[in-house]
């Protein structure tokens, strides 16, 4: 059994995926890293050189691959991969997955002044991130076995509340 961590940009899927990995006795993994070793360039590169639909597809690809070689595994994927159905079925078929969800002001509060993200590049980060959300929010919630909301809650809390469905689950 795998833990998958889902959740828009910034929900904090890899700094709790990491603790959570510790903490339960399992490894870590995070795609947009994978992805990143594997093409050799960042992800902002990848978009600007090759645009979104290939990175996405870059996705698909690695999702695919720890559904049916990981075990043991908690892992942090990027915020767009659940959006494809595809990666969705490949995500249910060895995993729990966990929506880690943060209201926008948190996400405004946590990514302003992030340049990595190539889809929060412009203006009104308020209304990029208000925008997607929009858009993903019912496809979390829908993919997700848990969903945790994050904002009141420290990184250590949100271990703590990830471990005890975890043990529901027997996923630990």
């Amino acid at each position: 059994m795998n833990v998958i961590l889902i959740g828009f940009m910034g929900s904090g899927k890899t700094t709790i995926g990491k603790m959570l990995s510790g903490a339960a006795g399992y490894r870590f993994t995070d795609t947009d890293e994978l992805i990143e070793l594997r093409e050799k360039r960042k992800i902002n590169d990848i978009f600007a050189t090759d645009g979104e639909e290939y990175f996405r597809d870059l996705e698909t690809a690695v999702i695919k691959e720890i559904a049916n070689t990981m075990d043991r595994t908690v892992i942090s994927v990027g915020g767009g991969l659940p959006v494809r159905d595809e990666n969705r079925t490949y995500m249910k078929q060895n995993a729990v997955t966990i929506y880690l969800r943060a209201t926008v002001d948190s996400l405004c509060k946590r990514l302003g002044g992030d340049t990595t993200r190539p889809l929060l590049k412009g203006d009104d980060l308020r209304q990029r991130i208000e925008s997607l959300m929009e858009k993903r929010s019912r496809i979390y919630e829908e993919a997700a076995d848990f969903v945790l909301d994050t904002d009141s809650l420290l990184p250590s809390e949100v271990v703590e509340k990830l471990l005890e469905f975890l043990k529901q689950c027997d996923a630990v």
